[in-house]
């Protein structure tokens, strides 16, 4: 018994000192989704940051594909020893809520922070006499299933932006799927469809050059990019739905390594660096214990599967 104590002893050791290393060698941040967009932009800079702060590398791996579960799937089928980290969006939820057959299960990761969130903008076509939330709902009421809204697809982060929308303010709009959020904002401004949710990075020089009203924005507050637009919440009590980035590890992780990471996000939260990046976008970063981070993923699963339930969305 004497040599297996020991032997628990020194593994235990073992174990401590390379999580008091960490990092020793490089990291890898997967992001399931293409360059560029706000999950990338997130990832990049916090590898930078996290590099120099560490000492390491930490490189920025895009596995896009299947609405984000590839890079999702690899993540959490890698080893849970801090060197594999995963940034991922709304969509680590949403995936679970829209198919029957998910490759992961989003509450079993380690979560790391809550890094930032980013509102769609509600537009309509700047030919109608909408001028408001108000005015939106009342031509809704008048003429139910009348006004059309396009997407960028079933599940996506503006449909159901729009169906909580639908549920909480009691109307029927028609959905309209398209291949992507600037063939629906197009189509909206040709007038064929009348109002759609984009992201302030789509929607903004739009409405600045006239061709889009924007009515309201579908986070609690106003955003820097469009100051004067006011939240759908000031209309719709209770409304709020945000597109997410947060940080997290494959379950198991060991809890040092979550703390050390964490710390630094913050660090890098908190920089007018990510600040300004983010803001083009409509974004603020945030950052979250890992607790707080967690409690969250659980509350969103939760909400938008009582949406989908109600919009009658059946998992494909």
């Amino acid at each position: 018994m004497r040599w297996a104590s020991a032997l628990v002893l020194c593994l235990l050791a073992g174990s401590a000192a390379a999580q008091a290393d960490y990092p020793s060698r490089p990291v890898r941040i997967i992001v399931p989704s293409p360059p560029s967009g706000g999950t990338d932009i997130v990832a990049r800079v916090l590898a930078q940051h996290f590099s120099k702060a560490f000492g390491q590398q930490f490189i920025v791996e895009n596995k896009p594909g299947a609405g984000n579960m590839i890079g999702i799937e690899a993540a959490a089928r890698s080893s849970a020893d801090g060197y594999t980290l995963l940034m991922v969006a709304s969509t680590l939820v949403l995936n679970s809520v829209l198919y029957r057959q998910v490759p992961y299960d989003p509450v079993n990761f380690a979560p790391i922070t809550l890094a930032a969130t980013a509102p769609n903008i509600l537009v309509v076509d700047p030919k109608l006499p909408i001028n408001s939330v108000a005015d939106l709902i009342a031509a809704a009421k008048a003429k139910p299933g009348a006004l059309s809204y396009g997407t960028p697809g079933i599940g996506t982060s503006p449909h159901l932006c729009m169906e909580l929308f639908k549920y909480l303010a009691k109307i029927d709009l028609q959905h309209v799927p398209y291949k992507g959020t600037a063939a629906a904002v197009t189509d909206v401004m040709g007038g064929q469809i009348q109002v759609a949710f984009a992201t302030a990075l789509t929607a903004k020089p739009l409405v600045d050059a006239g061709r889009l009203r924007a009515l309201a924005v579908s986070g609690p507050k106003r955003v820097e990019a469009l100051p004067n637009v006011p939240p759908v919440a000031e209309t719709v009590p209770g409304y709020e739905a945000m597109q997410w980035y947060g940080l997290v590890a494959p379950a198991g992780t060991p809890p040092p390594i979550v703390e050390r990471v964490n710390a630094e996000a913050l660090k890098a939260l908190g920089s007018r660096e990510m600040k300004e990046r983010l803001a083009i976008d409509g974004a603020e970063p945030l950052g979250t214990t890992p607790g707080e981070f967690a409690a969250f993923i659980r509350r969103e699963l939760d909400k938008w599967t009582k949406v989908a339930q109600a919009a009658n969305i059946e998992k494909q």
